[in-house]
C-alpha cells in the first residue's frame, strides 16, 4: 500500500471514527478534554506507524484501543490515580455497562449529552462540531462566519466552563431531550452542510460521509420524537438536498447550479420522502420552525420539472415568513436572490448591496453580486465580485464554477 493510500485511510478513518472514539473516551473517563487529546494522540500515532505497519483491518477497534492506553498513561502522568484509576478500570471488567437511557446511538448520545442547557447556543453547537463531528476548528469557523481564533477561544471557554460548573456527563432521559433537540438540530445542520458544500480547499467538494451520517442521525432523532415539526422539517430538508447530490458536480469537477441540474438524475424516492414529510407538516395545522420552512422552499424547488416552472412568488412568500423567524443576513441574501427571480436582479442587487456590512468575508455574497451585476450588464464590477468570491470559496468545485463564470464576461 502506497503511503497516498495510507493517507487516505487515516483521513477516511478520521471521518468515520473521531466521534465514536470520543464518545467511548468519554463516556469512561467523563472528561471531555482527556478524551478529545487521547483520540487526537490515536491518531497521530496512526500517522506515524500505518505507513510502515500498514492499515489495520479493523481501523475503529486500533484507533479506540490506541486512545484508550493513551487516555490511562495521561492520568496516571496527572497523578488521578484515587479517582479516575477506578473509572480506567471499567475497560478491564466484566460489569454490565451503563444504561443506555433513551438514546441507544453512541454518536448521538454525545451530541445530546455536549448539548448541555447550562451552555449558550452558540457554543453548544461550536463544541459538539468540534468533539462529536470532527469538524475542524476552522471548517467550524467557516460555518459561523468568524475567525479561527475566535472560534478557537469560544470552545476553549465552553470546555473551561465544563469543568467549572461541574457539568455532568451523564446520558440524558427521554424528559431532557425537548430542552437539548434544538442545539442538536442545530449541530446536525451544519455537519450536513459541511458536507453537502465542504469549506476546506483539501477535500473532496461534496463529503458523502457527513451528510449520510447527518440524516442518519436525523432520523434517529425523529424516531425518538415523531411528533417535534422540526425534527420532521430538517429530516425533509436534509433528503431533498442529498437528492439532488448526483446532479451537483460535473464529471470534469466543477459545482453544477440548482438552475442547470439535469434533475433525471435527482433520487426520486428521496424527493418523494422529503415532500411527504413537508405535507405532513402541513397538515398538522402548526406554525412551522425555521427547518419547516426551508424544507417548503426546498419541496418548491424539488416540485419543478425544469428550473423555468419554479414557482417563484412562493419562493419568496416562504422567505418572507422565514425572515420573521431567523432575520440573519444569510437568510436575507437567499431571499435577495429568489427576488431576483420575480422582481428582476436590479431590486435584488439593492437588497443585496445592503448586506455588505454583514457579509464581506463570505463568499456567497460576492457570488451573488457578481451574478446580479452580470445580468445588469455591468462586467468590470462583476468580474471584481467574482475574484471576492473566488479568493474567499474554499469548496474546490465552487471556486471551478465561479472562474468559469468570470472567464466569460466580456
Amino acid at each position: 500500500m502506497s503511503v497516498i493510500d495510507v493517507r487516505e485511510a487515516i483521513t477516511r478513518a478520521h471521518h468515520e471514527e473521531w466521534a465514536r472514539v470520543v464518545a467511548a473516551l468519554t463516556r469512561r473517563f467523563g472528561d471531555l478534554d482527556i478524551a478529545e487529546e487521547a483520540a487526537a494522540e490515536a491518531f497521530a500515532t496512526a500517522v506515524e506507524r500505518w505507513p510502515a505497519d500498514g492499515v489495520p483491518p479493523n481501523r475503529g477497534a486500533w484507533l479506540t484501543t490506541t486512545a484508550n492506553r493513551k487516555a490511562i498513561d495521561r492520568i496516571r502522568r496527572e497523578n488521578k490515580r484515587d479517582d479516575k484509576q477506578k473509572e480506567a478500570q471499567i475497560l478491564y471488567n466484566d460489569d454490565p455497562p451503563e444504561p443506555l437511557g433513551a438514546i441507544d446511538d453512541d454518536r448521538l448520545r454525545l451530541i445530546f449529552t455536549c448539548c448541555h442547557p447550562a451552555l449558550a447556543t452558540e457554543t453548544r453547537v461550536a463544541l459538539t462540531l468540534r468533539m462529536v463531528g470532527g469538524l475542524t476548528v476552522p471548517e467550524i469557523a467557516r460555518a459561523f462566519l468568524v475567525q479561527e481564533t475566535t472560534m478557537e477561544r469560544r470552545i476553549t471557554r465552553a470546555k473551561a466552563k465544563i469543568k467549572a460548573a461541574r457539568i455532568p456527563y451523564r446520558v440524558p432521559s427521554a424528559k431532557d431531550l425537548p430542552a437539548r433537540v434544538s442545539g442538536v438540530l442545530a449541530v446536525l445542520y451544519l455537519v450536513f452542510n459541511e458536507g453537502y458544500l465542504a469549506t476546506g480547499p483539501d477535500t473532496d467538494p461534496v463529503r458523502h460521509d457527513l451528510t449520510a451520517e447527518a440524516i442518519r442521525l436525523t432520523r434517529l432523532i425523529r424516531a425518538l420524537m415523531p411528533q417535534d415539526g422540526e425534527v420532521a422539517g430538517l429530516l425533509a430538508l436534509m433528503l431533498l438536498t442529498e437528492a439532488r447530490r448526483a446532479a451537483r458536480v460535473s464529471a470534469s469537477g466543477e459545482l453544477i447550479t440548482l438552475d442547470e441540474q439535469d434533475r433525471g438524475a435527482w433520487d426520486v424516492a428521496l424527493v418523494a420522502e422529503g415532500h411527504r414529510l413537508v405535507r405532513e407538516r402541513l397538515a398538522a395545522g402548526v406554525a412551522p420552525g425555521r427547518y419547516q420552512i426551508l424544507a417548503a422552499i426546498s419541496a418548491v424547488h424539488t416540485s419543478a420539472r425544469e428550473a423555468r416552472d419554479t414557482d417563484w412568488s412562493q419562493v419568496v412568500a416562504l422567505y418572507d415568513q422565514l425572515v420573521r423567524l431567523d432575520p440573519s443576513p444569510i437568510i436575507a441574501l437567499n431571499r435577495a436572490v429568489a427576488v431576483a427571480e420575480l422582481d428582476g436582479p436590479e431590486v435584488a442587487l439593492a437588497a443585496v448591496d445592503r448586506l455588505e456590512d454583514k457579509l464581506a468575508g463570505y463568499h456567497a455574497y460576492h457570488a451573488a453580486r457578481a451574478d446580479l451585476l452580470r445580468r445588469l450588464g455591468r462586467s468590470q464590477k462583476s468580474r471584481a465580485a467574482y475574484d471576492k468570491a473566488i479568493e474567499l470559496a474554499g469548496n474546490t468545485a465552487e471556486t471551478a464554477y465561479l472562474t468559469r463564470r468570470r472567464d466569460q464576461l466580456g
